[in-house]
């Protein structure tokens, strides 16, 4: 169980104002029940109630970011700790927005753990990135050797609605997860804005919108993998599933957002049932 005891560490203090924030989540399974058994938090992120739209056995948290954006120096961070045989969704309330740096780099650093039986689900909605933003982004999750995880991460570049394309500035990702201590999943990588990368075969290939799903849990059918390959996406959209074992990573390059979410939706909607168990009961913030 989470130690609801432990300080929240200070994050450093910024010299021209950005926020620095830090939320800390705790989850844990009572008489069947998922309870969240922490919520500590320095700075603007919050998680208001946790919800049970799917019944008691599996806790939905909001975390929500008050300020609505990131600005050049912000540096958010979110640690997340479910206990054995918990199951915890978290997800957010809309799209996260990155703006320009203004001569500082902005951070996000995700630490999330499940225990023995347990599943987290790291779900939140897509985040755009506008032109010169500048950002580095951290996921680490860790996993007893009989946990479960989904998490999907939807890459907007620039604002194509509003005909701002992500020309200038920079992401650096970085995501690592260990199951059982060994690492079943490293990668790494910088997007230079305007960069070859952008245009290239072997990058983006000139799409503004990039989404991966990755679900541990499991092993899947074969049929679960075709119905997956099959989903329907748009025109000219690069799409495809690859099933390691335990892990199965689904990604998709293309040029709308709202066909990201519906495409990653129909995905998660066929795993969760095949890898954890459970059908997928969409959150209804994703509906407002």
């Amino acid at each position: 169980m989470p130690d609801s005891t432990r300080p929240v560490t200070p994050l450093p203090a910024s010299a021209h104002g950005a926020w620095q924030a830090h939320l800390r989540l705790g989850f844990a399974l009572h008489d069947g029940v998922s309870r969240l058994v922490e919520r500590t938090h320095s700075g603007p992120l919050r998680v208001q109630k946790p919800l049970y739209p799917e019944g008691d056995a599996v806790c939905h948290a909001i975390i929500i970011h008050p300020p609505g954006g990131v600005v050049g120096g912000d540096q958010l961070a979110v640690d997340a700790t479910v206990g054995e045989g918990a199951h915890a969704l978290l997800t957010s309330p809309g799209a996260a927005k990155w703006y320009r740096a203004n001569g500082h780099v902005s951070g996000q650093h995700i630490v999330l753990r499940a225990g023995s039986g347990a599943a987290i689900e790291w779900l939140p909605q897509e985040s755009i990135f506008f032109d010169q933003a500048c950002v580095r982004l951290r996921h680490e999750v860790e996993l007893a050797p009989d946990a479960s995880y989904i998490g999907c991460d939807i890459v907007c570049l620039g604002r194509s609605a509003s005909g701002e394309i992500f020309n200038t500035g920079s992401i650096s990702q970085q995501v690592r997860i260990r199951r059982g201590g060994k690492l079943l999943w490293w990668e790494q990588g910088v997007l230079a804005g305007g960069g070859a990368l952008m245009a290239s075969p072997l990058g983006l290939g000139g799409h503004t919108v990039c989404a991966t799903l990755i679900a541990i849990g499991a092993p899947i059918s074969a049929a679960v993998l075709a119905a997956v390959r099959e989903i329907a996406v748009p025109a000219g959209a690069a799409f495809g599933a690859t099933h390691m074992k335990s892990l199965v990573v689904v990604r998709l390059l293309c040029g709308d957002s709202e066909a990201a979410r519906r495409i990653m939706l129909a995905a998660w909607q066929l795993l969760r049932p095949a890898m954890l168990g459970r059908d997928a009961v969409v959150p209804r913030i994703w509906n407002t």
